[in-house]
């Protein structure tokens, strides 16, 4: 089973496929980049502050370690001074003293029945919980990119969509004016192709600012702020006929209009045909390749949130330990040197010795600190529980709605052939007189929402089963991390 554990300081080991266009670690996107998703994953996670923010609490954590470990080391302590003491002095005589001294001493704790490794193994068991957490952060970190990244593929292929949608317009305002002209065609049928052209460029203009924003929020889940433009490929799991993506921001004024055809022959005009967008002609799902029952039991075992709370339970068991443990003794040695000058007589003197504390206890603040201890592991326990529940249930729904969707998407993309071939017959008739004008604009209409809605369900589809790997804690294997280092 693949290990999800990242840690930032490992990623500049991660091997992409494209090592062409991977980004190096420390490296900025370059101007007309081709990145994948592997390289906006990698982008992110050595660029998030969250990540940087979770990685300076698991120092603080193994600190702490050191720290509780502190008590096994032996203790240095030094001092020196000087001491004067005088009196009034009497007639012929001098009563004033000075004395210097110094001294120094080790102090050694050789056992105090378990309380400084019930500390440390505390402090550990928190190191282990701190790494679960940063672990967790990756993986909304991969999450996010993932989301938005698949919402750029979408917002493109529906801007493609509505450009082919404008062009269509176009074409067929243009025949039906010359229809109109030639006096085959009412003028209602020449104003509804104009209304029909106005709706198809403002759902243009609607499509790119949705294309904007999904760009806005990918760049932010990347952490990327002021980049270049770049290009994005599309994933195995949403692969339309444009490979490559531009990721660039532009005024909508500076934009493009949609072009018109070119004018051609009025003999032409009536063997106008429809034109095929295939927004989507190279998908190709694959099903997902673990049952439900595979699915909980890699959440239950890969989860970084539940490690977390499982760690911590830990960490309290041994919490209780030291509480319990608080009124036993602690044996300990100390050797140490003595210095004085006194009026400069020298006194030297050498002392060592074995000690036995016993803390004066506090009964009833000993018997309340291990009744606190008790609960908090009760509420550890009961936290593990809690999670257990919310994971099986998580998954459960993340696994339904990734397979309705993923039986959807065949559906889908059979429903955009069908209307296509509707289109064609209407478009058919009514060039030859037999069909209507609505008729032909709801043929086209249809033919048009059925290649936004499949562009929808591959875009669901992919944040289903996104949301469902998040759920298990499964990094798919586009995304190539490294194994943690032990």
């Amino acid at each position: 089973m693949k290990k999800f554990f990242v840690l930032l300081l490992f990623i500049g080991m991660l091997f992409t496929p494209l090592t062409a266009h991977a980004i190096t670690e420390g490296k900025n996107i370059q101007k007309d980049q081709v990145l994948d998703l592997n390289d906006c994953v990698q982008f992110a996670l050595e660029h998030s502050h969250r990540i940087k923010q979770f990685q300076g609490y698991l120092k603080i954590a193994k600190s702490r370690v050191g720290q509780a470990r502190s008590d096994y080391f032996p203790t240095i302590v030094g001092s020196t001074g000087y001491h004067y003491a005088g009196d009034y002095p009497q007639r012929g005589s001098s009563a004033s003293d000075g004395v210097y001294s110094a001294s120094t001493s080790l102090n050694q704790l050789i056992y105090n029945f378990g309380k400084t490794g019930a500390r440390i193994n505390m402090q550990k068991f928190y190191v282990l919980a701190s790494k679960a957490d940063l672990d967790n952060t990756v993986l909304q970190t991969i999450f996010g990119v993932r989301t938005n990244y698949y919402a750029v593929l979408a917002a493109k292929a529906n801007v493609d969509i509505q450009k082919s949608y404008v062009q269509i317009n176009e074409r067929q305002y243009q025949r039906t004016k010359a229809y109109f002209e030639e006096g085959l065609k009412s003028k209602i049928d020449l104003v509804n192709a104009e209304v029909y052209l106005s709706e198809a460029k403002i759902a243009l203009i609607e499509a790119q600012n949705a294309y904007d924003s999904a760009i806005i929020k990918l760049n932010s889940s990347m952490f990327n702020v002021d980049g270049p433009p770049y290009q994005i490929q599309n994933t195995e799991t949403f692969n339309f006929k444009n490979n490559l993506v531009p990721v660039a921001l532009k005024m909508i004024s500076d934009k493009e209009p949609a072009k018109a055809p070119q004018k051609t022959e009025k003999t032409a005009v009536y063997v106008t045909s429809v034109e095929k967008t295939d927004i989507l002609q190279h998908h190709v799902l694959k099903s997902f390749p673990y049952d439900f029952n595979q699915s909980v039991a890699m959440a239950k075992e890969n989860r970084p949130d539940l490690k977390s709370l499982q760690s911590t339970y830990s960490a309290m068991e041994q919490a209780l330990k030291y509480a319990q443990r608080e009124f036993m003794p602690a044996i300990s040695a100390s050797a140490g040197y003595n210095f004085k000058d006194v009026s400069s007589n020298y006194n030297n003197a050498f002392n060592a010795g074995a000690y036995i504390d016993f803390p004066i206890i506090n009964g009833m603040n000993t018997k309340y600190k291990i009744e606190e201890a008790k609960a908090n592991l009760d509420i550890a326990l009961r936290s593990i529980d809690t999670i257990e529940e919310d994971i099986y249930f998580e998954v459960q729904k993340a696994y339904i709605d990734m397979k309705k969707l993923e039986s959807q998407v065949p559906l889908q993309q059979v429903k955009v052939k069908q209307t296509l071939e509707n289109f064609e017959l209407a478009d058919g008739r009514y060039e030859v007189g037999l069909g209507n004008f609505i008729e032909l604009q709801d043929a086209k209409v249809n033919y048009n929402d059925a290649q936004q809605a499949y562009v929808k369900t591959v875009y669901d589809y992919n944040v289903a089963r996104a949301k469902l790997e998040l759920a298990m804690a499964f990094i798919p294997g586009e995304i190539k991390t490294p194994e943690e280092t032990k």
